[in-house]
Order: structure tokens, then sequence, then C-alpha cells
């Protein structure tokens, strides 16, 4: 549509609107024009190609002005995208030519020099190298580091390897074009000088070679020398590796372990100067009805007067008895639990053992027990004849019987006390308590109460209403409340403490009793407590107690014996006694095994026979023979169920035999190291073959189901077939899927081979055995 030209009314200076079109083909440029939309009749050619007239009504542009301004950016950018194709085109075909010319220079290079140096790397480190495109240039001006981001990984690996390529060629014209050679390893120097080193039983390879200070690879070549085949991390034996070490003049010494719980339990000696006399401790013990707990009520009855109106008397396990202005500790436990469990821990608990034999009884079997453990405890002890009120009493033929087991009265020239006594009358009491006392006077029991309390948990048990509550005795030093203490993997601060009367006490010295209260956890009987500094030291001491695992440490530091390594022990020297303890149905079988264990004897070990009785194994003959060490021989009997339980719960080895002959011989046989192991077979798992997958390289593969137990790699394995056995020999392979494993447990599948046979079927059952070797 055209529109007409409108003059205005009123004559006023016209105002003017620059458009600015580019250059484009249909006459761009700066164009005025009249705030109405005409244009001005200046009647150029230009403006009379243009197609129609440009509009702008009310400031806003005509639809022609916006499409000629987007026509000419357009072609403002295609001319500029030609511009750098042009020029990259250009950099491309430079660079070409001068990566053929540096390939060409490369080329020449290697040919005038065969070898090429690389101690770039040596001399100048990873984080020192700069690209030479950037030691001209500082990091502002890289692209990225501009724009604020992180350098590009790549342009600095790209400019690296230039860098080394340039070090590499300055440091090769240095050399003279000639790369120098890698530093080459001196070998290993024997020096004349002998050492001494001192190394553990058993270390691996690289252990033993960086005490002696040889190459570990000397050391594998010297035992692939003697067809052992070995790596850095397999183990030696110390005779090899003795061996070895006299080859590079080392002389080795074996390292002395150190026991953990002895080092923490080390004290030190008191000065003579501080000690003083200190109560004896005194247990009761012989058999069954023979009045040991009427002598003990007795005792306490008639001597225990200074008690408070209205106080109530706690039995605690122990107690104290004055007479004369002195005092003597009694322990109310059984006679082997007063101090073989407690010897266990390298101390005892008692200094003198009252045998209480009946004089109308005479000796009886736990007469003899109870003789047996004072002696192996090696303690004093005073005889008391009891029950010399009866009629058919005779003191005479109890002396006789003693004087059997080397218990001689002092009447009859020997060295032990004898005291006739009657609990039911209270006869010979006091001449008993005489005796203990010049006894304890004999023995000189001193000790030093201005110290670190130091004692034995006689017992210990969990109070509902108090909590851990632990029966102590004071051995050394005086024990106060308030104390940080430590028992074991048990420890505390002692809150109260409480004697056998009932009453609390602030502090208790040397041999004394006390039932204390503040344990954190419940302490074995037998155990050593000490009183520390601080509770943190306390809290210390049982963590490393438990770490340290108290009972592995306790079979550690009381090596149990057996026959199988008897004759070890004798060869390092480290046995020179075999305790033995024969029990048998009949007296004369345990007579004839003793004499004829004892003929055994010779210069390097002493055969001994501690304890010899009628009956069964009981608890009180193992805990002898953990205490002592011993081995334990029955013939024609068993071990009761808890006599058994204690031997393997102590590590006590237990014979049984139906002849005489078959003890000697193996007795015998171990002592000269004849004893030949025994093996036994163990049936650990059995599996259904139910799928066969053929293999080139293996054969035939039992893709099986375990059905129980278990199957292990370098097991023996049964198959069989219905009730046929169709095969028997090794499992040459076994797999989960396509990985090897060590062992495949019930409930999954896994895949066989076996050695040998691959006439599998489905439905054949595998049964998988070990042979286990036994102790004899």
């Amino acid at each position: 549509e055209e529109v007409k030209e409108v003059k205005e009314p009123v004559k006023k200076k016209k105002k003017t609107v620059v458009f600015n079109l580019g250059n484009s083909s249909s006459g761009g440029g700066q164009r005025r024009m009249r705030p109405d939309g005409r244009r001005p009749h200046q009647g150029s050619p230009r403006n009379e190609q243009r197609r129609g007239p440009i509009r702008v009504r009310d400031g806003v542009e005509a639809p022609s002005v916006i499409r000629a301004r987007k026509e000419a950016e357009e072609a403002r950018r295609r001319e500029k995208e030609a511009s750098a194709n042009v020029s990259r085109e250009e950099n491309k075909t430079q660079n070409s030519a001068d990566n053929r010319q540096s390939n060409i220079e490369n080329k020449a290079s290697r040919i005038a020099r065969p070898e090429r140096p690389n101690v770039y790397k040596d001399s100048h480190p990873k984080k020192d190298r700069v690209a030479p495109s950037q030691s001209a240039h500082d990091s502002s001006s890289k692209p990225n580091a501009r724009r604020g981001g992180k350098p590009n990984k790549k342009n600095q690996r790209d400019n690296d390897r230039l860098g080394r390529k340039e070090e590499n060629y300055r440091n090769l014209e240095k050399n003279g074009g000639v790369k120098p050679k890698k530093p080459q390893k001196k070998a290993y120097e024997k020096s004349d000088e002998i050492r001494s080193v001192a190394i553990p039983e058993r270390l691996t390879v690289r252990e033993f070679a960086d005490r002696i200070k040889v190459p570990a690879s000397d050391i594998i070549k010297k035992l692939f020398m003697k067809n052992i085949l070995v790596t850095v991390n397999h183990d030696i034996e110390y005779d090899m590796a003795e061996e070895i070490a006299l080859e590079y003049n080392v002389i080795t010494e074996v390292e002395e372990k150190v026991d953990v719980i002895a080092e923490l339990l080390k004290e030190e000696e008191d000065d003579p100067k501080t000690l003083k006399s200190r109560p004896p401790v005194v247990c009761v013990m012989g058999h069954v009805d023979h009045g040991k707990t009427s002598l003990l009520d007795a005792i306490r009855d008639t001597k225990v007067t200074d008690r408070e109106a209205g106080g109530i008397t706690q039995h605690i396990g122990a107690y104290m008895v004055p007479i004369n202005g002195q005092k003597i500790t009694f322990l109310d436990t059984p006679g082997h639990e007063a101090f073989t469990a407690m010897r266990m821990r390298g101390a005892n608990s008692t200094d003198i053992a009252i045998l209480v034999v009946a004089a109308d009884d005479g000796v009886m079997p736990q007469t003899i027990e109870a003789i047996n453990h004072a002696k192996a405890a090696d303690i004093e002890i005073i005889v008391a004849i009891n029950k010399i009120d009866k009629p058919n009493a005779n003191i005479e033929r109890v002396k006789q019987e003693l004087s059997e087991y080397e218990l001689i009265p002092e009447d009859w020239g020997g060295s032990t006390i004898f005291c006739p006594v009657s609990a039911h009358t209270g006869e010979g009491i006091d001449n008993l308590l005489e005796m203990i006392l010049l006894t304890a006077e004999v023995l000189e029991l001193k000790a030093n109460p201005k110290r670190n309390a130091r004692g034995l948990v006689i017992e210990a048990q969990l109070d509902k209403g108090r909590g851990t509550v632990a029966t102590v005795l004071v051995q050394k030093g005086t024990l106060k409340v308030g104390d940080p203490i430590a028992a074991g993997s048990a420890f505390g601060k002692v809150r109260a403490m409480v004697d056998e009367n009932g009453r609390r006490v602030k502090s208790a010295g040397p041999s004394t009793p006390v039932e204390i209260i503040g344990l954190s956890e419940v302490p074995n009987a037998g155990e050593i407590f000490m009183a520390m500094d601080s509770e943190k030291e306390a809290h210390n001491f049982a963590n490393t107690f438990v770490t340290e695992s108290k009972n592995k440490m306790v079979e550690d530091s009381r090596v149990k014996m057996s026959l199988d390594d008897l004759f070890s022990q004798i060869q390092t020297g480290n046995l020179k006694e075999l305790n033995l303890i024969v029990k048998a149905d009949v007296q004369g079988s345990v007579e004839a095994v003793k004499q004829s264990l004892v003929k055994l004897s010779n210069d390097e070990v002493v055969v001994k026979v501690i304890h010899g009785g009628v009956g069964a194994i009981n608890e009180s003959d193992v805990i002898l023979a953990s205490a002592s060490n011993a081995i334990i021989i029955g013939f024609n009997i068993r071990p009761d169920a808890m006599a058994k339980e204690t031997a393997d719960r102590e590590g006590v080895e237990i014979k049984l035999y139906k002849v005489i002959y078959n003890a000697i011989e193996d007795v015998e046989a171990a002592m000269k190291g004849m004893l030949d192991p025994v093996f036994e077979e163990q049936i650990i798992g059995h599996a259904e073959i139910r799928q066969i997958f053929k293999s080139s390289d293996v054969g035939n593969i039992a893709g099986s189901y375990i059905l129980d137990g278990r199957m292990e790699r370098g097991c023996k394995v049964r198959i069989n077939r219905g009730d046929d056995m169709i095969f028997e020999g090794d499992l040459a392979s076994l797999k989960r899927f396509k990985d090897d494993v060590k062992e495949v447990k019930a409930g999954y599948e896994c895949g066989l081979v076996f050695e040998g046979f691959d006439a599998i079927q489905e439905e054949d059952i595998v049964e998988a055995y070990m042979m286990v070797e036994v102790p004899r």
C-alpha cells in the first residue's frame, strides 16, 4: 500500500533517524530517514534501487528494516568463518612441513647416535619440569588461567614431553653424543669380620636377610642350590638359617622370647632393711571326713573373741586368728586349690600346710594326694592327727603309714611335726597353733609393708547389690581404700574393704585377707593383683593382659609335656626331669608301673612318679599334673567327665593303656626319638555330580553340588556309584565358576577335576577326606 507524503502544519526542524544496515549487496550503509518514514529527496540511484519505502510508524521499525539487518549480520558471520578456515589450513600445512623436517632430523640423529640418554628423569623431578613454551610466559598467558579455570592437563603433558626431549638433547650434546650407562648394583662382598646375630626360631627369608645384612636374592640362591624353592615371604627353619649364616661369617643365636605377662608381673627385690615379720599363711588339707572343717571351726570359735556386740561374722574364705600377740592366716579353701592353681602364676599362696589325718582311719587316697600336692608346692607340712578322743584311735599306726611317704616324726629322728588334736574336745589345738608359729619363726617370713600392695585373688564372685566382690590375700605392701588395682583383665579402684568379721577397714597389711569391692569384672582365682600409682596405669595393665591373651600366655609359660615332644626337649636341654602320675585299677599295677618307669631314667632325663593311686583319674590328678607339668598314665581306667574337661582346658596329656609294657615302650621310644606319627582319616564333606562339562585341556569337569561339609583344594576323594567305589585319589582342581578357590562349603555349586580319572557320570557321589596326624 502506498502512503502519501503529509506536510506538517507548523514548520519545524525535521528530526532524522540513522539506521546501520551493514555492508549488504542491496545497498547497505547509513541512511538518514525522516520521522514520517519517507526517504530523503536526494534522488540517489542506490535509494531508488530499494524495494519500496522504509517506514517507521510510532517509533517501530518496519519488517523490511529488520530483515535487512539480519541479512547483513549473517553475511558478516560467513565472511568471518571463511577467513578463519583459511587461517587454519595455512597453519596445518606449516605444521606438517615442520613435523616432516623434525622427523628427518631425528632419523639422522639416531643414525649418528644409536643410544639416547634418559637422565632428565633422575636430574629433574617431575614437579620441577617446565615446558619450553611456558618459559617466556607466565601462567596468566594460558587461556584457562585467564578465565580463572584449571590449566589444560593435555597441554601440560604435551609441554612436559617437549621439555624432556629438549633437555635430553642438551644432555646428549654435553656428553659428546654418548648415552651414559646406568649404574650397576654392586655385588655383595663377603666380609672377613665374624658377627653374631640373634634370630628367632622361625622367621621369613626377608627377615633373615635383614638380620644378617645380606641381599634376599642371595639367600634364595643358596636355598635353591639346596633344592629348596622359596620366596622372600616363605619361612626358614632355624637350623637352615644357621647353616647359611655361617657361609657369611655370621654366628646365629636363638633370640629369647619375652613373656609380656611375666614382665608385667615382675617386681624388684625389697631392701632387707625395709622387711618386717609377717603372719604365716596356713592351709588345711586331708581326706574327706577326717575333720578338716571341724578343726577349722574349733580354731575359729576358740580364738575369735574380740567381735563387736551385735556384729555379723562374715565367712570370706580366709581369716586371721590371734594367739599370744601374734596372728595366723588360715585359708578355708580346698587344699589343692589353695596353691596349685595359684602356682600357675609363679606364686605360692601358702607357707605351711596342715595335713589332717584321722587317728582311727589312717592314711587314705586323698591323704596321699594332699601329700603330693604339698611336696609339689615345696611348702612345710605339719601333721595334725585328729579324732584322738575316739576309742579305736591309733596314733602310732598313723605315724607308721606316713613314714612310707617320707613324713617321719621328730621323735623318730625325722623333721616333720606331728600334733595329736581333737576338734571335738579342743584338746591339742593350742599346741598346734604354737607349732605353726614356731615353724613360721624358723622360716623367717618377712615382707615390706611400705610399698604398693601385691597379692593373690583367693576367690571372686558377682554380687547383685555390690557388684564384683573379690577376696584377696595381701602378700606384700599395704592395700588401702582408694588404691587403683589390676588383677588380670580386671581393674578398678578399691571402693571398700571388709575383713572376715564383716567390719570395714581402711588398710590391709601383709598376710591379711580382705574382701574388696570396685573391680570392673570378676577375676579368676589365683590371679596376682597389683596396686598401681594411677587408675590409668591399672587400665593399661588390664588392656595389655587381655591383648596378650591370658590363657595362651599361661600355656606358653608352662609348656605342657607330651611324649611326642619329649625327645626334642631332651635334645635342647630344656628337660632334666619327666614327671608322671600313675593311676590304675589295683595297687599292684601302680607299684609295678612305678618301678618299671623309674628304671628308664638316664643321664639326660630322670623319670619321676610324683603321684600314684588307685581309682579313676579325677580333677585333682589333672590339677596336680598341670601344676607339676606332668603326664598322666592310666591302666584299665578312664578319666571322669570333669577330669577330661579340665585336662582339655589346661592342656594336660592323659595316656590310657591296658598293658603295662605298651606304656613302658612308648615312654622309652619317646625318649629315644623313635615315636612315629599316626594318621587318621577325617571325612570333610560330600558332593553330588549333577552335570558334566567337557574340556579339551583337562577332560571331563564334574559340575557338582556340595551336600554337606566342604570341598578343599588338595584333599583326597572317593567316588561312589551306587554301592560301589569306582575311584579313590586326589582332587586335581576345584573351581567356582571360572575362579580357582581354596574351598567350597555346603549349599554351593562347584567344578571338580580328578587326578587321572574322568569316567564320571551324573548322580555319582564324591566323598572328600583328609589324612590328619593325631598325637600318640
